[in-house]
Formats: C-alpha cells, sequence, structure tokens
C-alpha cells in the first residue's frame, strides 16, 4: 500500500458537479493498494499517517503529528499509484490491487482513520470516481509512505516489487 500525503491549509474532492469532501487544515492523502496488499498493510500505514510529525511547533520545526494539530484528512483512492513506466510510454497497472479487493482495503483504511481521529476529521473521495481533486499544499510539503518493504512481507513479494 502507498500512500501520497500532502500537508494543506485546504482540500476538496468533486464528482459529477458536487463536492463529495473537504477539509480545512491537515492532509490530502492519494490512497493506493498494490495487488497483495492486506488488512496488515493497512493498519501500518493508518498508524504511521495518524503519527507522521510534519506539522510545526511553536518553534517552527515540523515536530507536530495531525493527531496532536486536530487537523483533518482527505483520503483519495488512487490506483495509479502503481503504474509501472519502466518499459515503453503506457504505464502498466499490473502492481495495482484488483478492484473489488482494493476498494475493501480503502474502505477499511477510511475506517481505520476515523476511528483514530473522529468521523468527523476525515473525508473521501469516491472509490473508482473520475475526480476533481483541488489543495493548497503548504510549505509545499508532500511525503511518500508504503508498506512494500515491511518485514511481514515474504522474501518472494519482495522479489517481485524489483524485476525489472
Amino acid at each position: 500500500m502507498k500512500l501520497i500525503v500532502q500537508r494543506v491549509s485546504q482540500a476538496s474532492v468533486v464528482v459529477d458537479g458536487g463536492c463529495v469532501g473537504a477539509v480545512g487544515a491537515g492532509f490530502m492523502v492519494l490512497v493506493g493498494c498494490r495487488f497483495d496488499d492486506t488488512v496488515r498493510d493497512v493498519e501500518h500505514l493508518a498508524a504511521k499517517l495518524a503519527a507522521l510529525r510534519i506539522f510545526e511547533d511553536e518553534a517552527g520545526k515540523m515536530n507536530l503529528s495531525i493527531e496532536q494539530t486536530g487537523g483533518s484528512v482527505l483520503l483519495v483512492p488512487q490506483f495509479t499509484l502503481y503504474a509501472d513506466t519502466r518499459k515503453g510510454n503506457r504505464p502498466s497497472f499490473i502492481l495495482s490491487g484488483d478492484p473489488a479487493r482494493a476498494k475493501a482495503l480503502f474502505e477499511r483504511f477510511v475506517e481505520t482513520m476515523r476511528n483514530t481521529l473522529g468521523a468527523d476529521k476525515v473525508a473521501t473521495g469516491v472509490f473508482g470516481a473520475e475526480m476533481k481533486v483541488s489543495l493548497v499544499n503548504e510549505g509545499p510539503v508532500t511525503i511518500e509512505l508504503c508498506s512494500d518493504g515491511q518485514p511481514w512481507r515474504s522474501q518472494s513479494d519482495s522479489k517481485t516489487t524489483t524485476k525489472s
């Protein structure tokens, strides 16, 4: 599972001309699921995201988490995070998760974040929809969090990700 985390002062998602999710200060997070992700990946990255210290403290250092600042999170499903562009000019999405499985993992991620931060602090895009995402990136700060190399993955799984 892969997250692209952007620290924002505001972010929103529009589907079919209507706003389906919006937040003020906090994170806008693109969420990509890999073909072999599990609930363990979800739980690991949800905990990592909640504890990620990229907000400034009173001394101006990135030292505070979203939990400490009381900020909000906009979660946007994004299957293209696992695009493979090593060959040719057309991306392959072979590493992206099966849509039904990815949707279930995304929904579990949303539920986990709502349980951690509070339901009112988590907004989402719509899985599988054509979305228009707007944001104001503060800093700019953009961080990638990824569970692909975690120790619970077998050696054969890690070899799958490194093939040329």
